[in-house]
C-alpha cells in the first residue's frame, strides 16, 4: 500500500519573464507554460495528474461507488418531451449505456414512424471528444444543417445532410459557430464564422447548396463584438445579432429574398441594448433605452424602424427585471425576475387577459421552455426547486389549464423530496447590502456548526445561478452536507442594478459578497470554518482564487473548476480568445486605471506565503474560454509559496475543453471525484 504523505508533489521550474505595462514591472516565473507545444509543459501536467492520483488513490473504490451511485438515479434509457415544428414532432433520446443522444423525428403525429435524423453514438466513434450542435431543418423539412466539435474548443465543422437519403453533401464549412440559419429556398444557408486564433465570431457567410465559393454578407471589424446569425419566430426574417458586453446591434434580411442586402435595424449606440422580435406587421424590442436599466419592452412598424419611433408597451420598473418575451399568435408570454424570483406573465394581445402563473416557493426556478410554434395556445415551461424535480408543462393560456408532460424521475427509490428542506437567507455585505442565499439540506439537521457545508457561487456576466434541482447533489446532502447557492453581485438575481455593482470598478463587491456570505452561514451555526467548502467554476473559479487570498482561514476546501486566475495577464493579450470581447466586464488593463483595480484582485498575482485552505483545481488541455496555463502557473505558484501541508491537486483533462467531458456519464466521474476530494477532508469514506 502506498503511503502517500510520502509522495512529493511536482515542482515547476521557473524561468524568470518580466511583464512590464504603465510603468509597472511584474515577474511571471511560470510564463513559459503558455507554450503548449514546449515538451516540459505537458510532462508537467501528467505529472501533476499522477500526484493526484497517487494522492487520491485511497478514494479510488470511493469515487467508483459514487460515480455509480449517481448513475443509477438517472434513466438512462431516457427521452424528451416531443415538440411540434412545421409539422414534424422532433425528439432526443437516450438509450441504456450509451453516453451520447439520438435525435428523431416524426410527421404529423406521434403515432407515425421514426425517422433518424442523428445517432451521436456512432457519430462520436473514434473521437475522444464530440459535440453535435446548431440542428437547423430546411423549410421544406428535407435537408438539415449541423455543427460537430471533436476537440472540445467550441470550434464546429458545419455538415448538411439530406435526411430522406442520409447522404451528407459534399459542402463543409471549418472554423463556425455550428449554427446556421435556411433561407426560404431551401438551398441558402447563412453561418457565422470563427476567427482561427482569437475563436471570436466575426463573420456571416452566405452559402449556396453546391457551391464551394461562400458569399460574405457581413464582418464584424470591433473586435470587443461578437456576431451570430438567426431565423425570427415568425420565419419572416434572417437576422444578424452584433453583441458585446453592454451593446447590441441587429441586421435584417427579408428570408424569401436570400441574395439580398441585410438593412441594419438601429446602429449600434454604446450602452445600448436591445434584442428584437417580429410579430405581424411589427418588430418588439426588448431594451434599456432611455435609462431604462431593468428594460423595457417597446415596439416598432417594420417598415419604419427609426428608435423615434419606438413606442413603450411595458414600462421600465425599479423592482422588476424584464427577462425575456415570447411571441405567440395570440399572446405575449412575459419572462420577469421580482426580488430574485422567477415569474411568467401572460397577455392576450387583445387585453382580454393579463396574468401571471402562480408559483409559492422562494427556492424554485422556472422558465419558458421551447416554443416553436407561432400559432398555438399553448405555453411550454419547466419548474423545479431545490427539493423538487423538474417537470415540463404544458399550460393552456386560454383555459389556464395545465398538463405536466414529464417529471424528472430519481431512480433507486429512496429520495423523497419531503425529506429535504430548502430555505432562502440573507447575509449583509460590508457596505450594508442585503445577499440572498439559497440553501438545500436533509430534514433533521442540527445547526450546531458541526455540518459540512458547501458554498457555491459564479457571480459575473450578469449571468443568474437559480436555485435549481440536481440528482448529483444527493449525493452530498445524503452524506449530511449543506449546499448553499450565494446570489452575489455580479449575477442579475436581484435586478440588473445587481450585475451592474459587480463589475468593472466594483468587481470586488462580488468576492467580499461571498465572504459576507460564508461568515454569515458560520455565525448561524450552520457550519464552522473547519467544515466549510468553497465551489466555482470559470468566473466562479477567480472568485475561489480571490476568496483564499483574502480569507483563507474560513475554509477547510476548495474546489476551483476550470478557474480565470491571471487576470491582468490574460486581458492584455488581445491574441487570447475571448479577451477583446470581456473589457467591458473587466475593464481594459490598457488603461492604468483598470489594470491597477485588476492588479489588486488578481489571484495569480497575489499568492503569497501564507497558509491556504486544501484545493483541488481542474481544467481542460483544449479549453477555448480559460486557457489551461491558468491554472496551471497558479498550482505551482501556490505549491511555491504556501507555508502549510494542505493538499493541493491539480488535474487536467488532457481530451476535454471549458465544458468538461462529453459524454453523458463521463463527466459524472468528474464530479465523483470533486465530491470524494471534500468527502475525504471530512473523514467520510462511503
Amino acid at each position: 500500500m502506498t503511503n502517500h504523505k510520502n509522495i512529493v508533489p511536482p515542482i515547476a521550474k521557473k524561468i524568470p519573464h518580466k511583464l512590464e505595462a504603465h510603468g509597472d514591472t511584474r515577474t511571471d516565473n511560470y510564463f513559459w507554460m503558455k507554450n503548449r507545444e514546449h515538451p516540459e509543459v505537458l510532462s508537467y501536467l501528467q505529472a501533476e495528474n499522477e500526484y493526484c492520483d497517487l494522492k487520491m488513490k485511497h478514494t479510488k473504490k470511493f469515487q467508483t461507488d459514487l460515480f455509480e451511485e449517481m448513475k443509477a438515479r438517472i434513466k438512462e434509457d431516457d427521452s424528451s418531451v416531443p415538440y411540434k415544428y412545421n409539422g414534424y414532432w422532433y425528439i432526443t433520446k437516450f438509450e441504456k449505456g450509451k453516453d451520447y443522444p439520438i435525435y428523431t423525428r416524426k410527421k404529423d403525429s406521434l403515432e407515425n414512424p421514426e425517422e433518424l435524423l442523428f445517432d451521436c453514438n456512432k457519430m462520436a466513434e473514434g473521437h475522444n471528444y464530440f459535440k453535435l450542435a446548431g440542428i437547423s431543418i430546411s423549410p421544406d423539412n428535407k435537408l438539415v444543417s449541423y455543427g460537430i466539435d471533436t476537440t472540445g474548443r467550441r470550434n464546429y465543422t458545419i455538415h448538411i445532410k439530406n435526411i430522406e437519403t442520409g447522404n451528407v453533401a459534399s459542402d463543409r464549412v471549418v472554423n463556425t459557430s455550428g449554427s446556421s440559419s435556411w433561407a426560404s429556398d431551401n438551398k441558402t444557408l447563412f453561418y457565422t464564422k470563427k476567427d482561427e486564433i482569437t475563436l471570436r465570431s466575426y463573420q456571416i457567410y452566405r452559402h449556396k447548396l453546391g457551391d464551394t465559393n461562400d458569399s460574405l454578407v457581413f464582418e464584424e471589424g470591433d473586435d470587443t463584438f461578437g456576431v451570430t446569425v438567426y431565423k425570427s419566430k415568425s420565419r419572416k426574417y434572417i437576422i444578424i445579432a452584433c453583441y458585446s458586453t453592454v451593446t447590441n446591434e441587429y441586421h435584417i434580411l427579408n428570408a424569401d429574398k436570400p441574395d439580398g442586402k441585410f438593412e441594419v435595424f438601429q446602429p449600434r449606440r454604446r450602452g445600448l441594448e436591445y434584442s428584437i422580435s417580429h410579430y405581424k406587421n411589427d418588430f418588439y424590442i426588448l431594451t434599456n433605452k432611455d435609462k431604462a436599466t431593468n428594460f423595457k419592452l417597446m415596439k416598432v412598424p417594420e417598415t419604419d424602424r427609426a428608435i423615434k419611433k419606438w413606442e413603450e408597451i411595458i414600462p421600465h420598473r425599479e423592482d422588476v427585471l424584464l427577462e425575456n418575451i415570447d411571441i405567440f399568435k395570440d399572446y405575449l408570454v412575459i419572462s420577469e425576475r421580482s426580488n430574485g424570483l422567477n415569474q411568467i406573465r401572460v397577455k392576450r394581445w387583445d387585453d382580454t387577459q393579463d396574468y401571471y402563473l402562480p408559483f409559492d416557493n422562494e427556492t424554485y426556478t422556472c422558465y419558458t421552455s421551447v416554443n416553436v410554434e407561432f400559432d398555438t395556445e399553448i405555453l411550454r415551461y419547466g419548474y423545479n426547486a431545490l427539493t423538487t424535480p423538474s417537470s415540463v408543462i404544458d399550460f393552456n393560456m386560454r383555459t389556464k389549464t395545465k398538463v405536466i408532460l414529464k417529471e424528472q424521475e430519481v431512480l433507486g427509490g429512496d429520495f423523497n423530496k419531503d425529506n429535504y428542506i430548502s430555505e432562502r437567507i440573507w447575509a449583509e455585505a460590508e457596505d450594508g447590502t442585503k445577499i440572498p442565499m439559497s440553501l438545500v439540506y436533509k430534514k433533521g439537521l442540527k445547526k450546531d456548526g458541526s455540518n459540512p457545508l458547501l458554498q457555491y457561487a459564479y457571480g459575473s456576466y450578469g449571468s443568474t445561478v437559480d436555485p435549481y434541482f440536481s440528482t448529483i447533489r444527493l449525493s452530498l446532502l445524503d452524506r449530511g452536507f449543506i449546499y448553499v447557492i450565494a446570489h452575489i453581485r455580479g449575477g442579475e438575481y436581484l435586478g440588473r442594478q445587481w450585475y451592474e455593482d459587480g463589475k468593472l470598478l466594483k468587481k470586488k463587491n462580488t468576492f467580499t459578497d461571498f465572504i459576507a456570505c460564508s461568515i454569515h452561514l458560520i455565525k448561524q451555526r450552520y457550519t464552522s470554518s473547519s467544515h466549510l467548502y468553497a465551489m466555482g467554476g470559470s468566473a466562479g473559479g477567480l472568485l475561489m482564487g480571490v476568496i483564499i487570498n483574502e480569507a483563507p482561514e474560513l475554509y477547510n476546501g476548495v474546489v476551483a473548476a476550470v478557474p480565470f486566475v491571471d487576470v491582468v495577464t490574460t486581458m492584455l493579450d488581445d491574441s487570447i480568445p475571448l479577451t477583446t470581447g470581456e473589457y467591458d466586464e473587466w475593464g481594459n488593463p490598457n488603461d492604468i486605471l483598470y489594470y491597477n483595480y485588476m492588479k489588486s484582485y488578481s489571484p495569480y498575482d497575489n499568492v503569497t506565503a501564507k497558509d491556504y485552505p486544501n484545493m483541488l483545481i481542474t481544467t481542460g488541455l483544449n479549453d477555448s474560454q480559460v486557457q489551461y496555463w491558468e491554472p496551471a502557473k497558479w498550482v505551482a505558484k501556490l505549491r511555491d509559496l504556501k507555508t502549510d501541508n494542505k493538499q493541493l491537486y491539480l488535474k487536467t483533462n488532457m481530451d476535454a475543453g471549458h465544458g468538461g467531458a462529453s459524454g453523458r456519464f463521463e463527466s459524472l466521474k468528474e464530479d465523483a471525484e470533486e465530491f470524494a476530494f471534500l468527502f475525504d477532508l471530512e473523514g467520510i469514506s462511503s
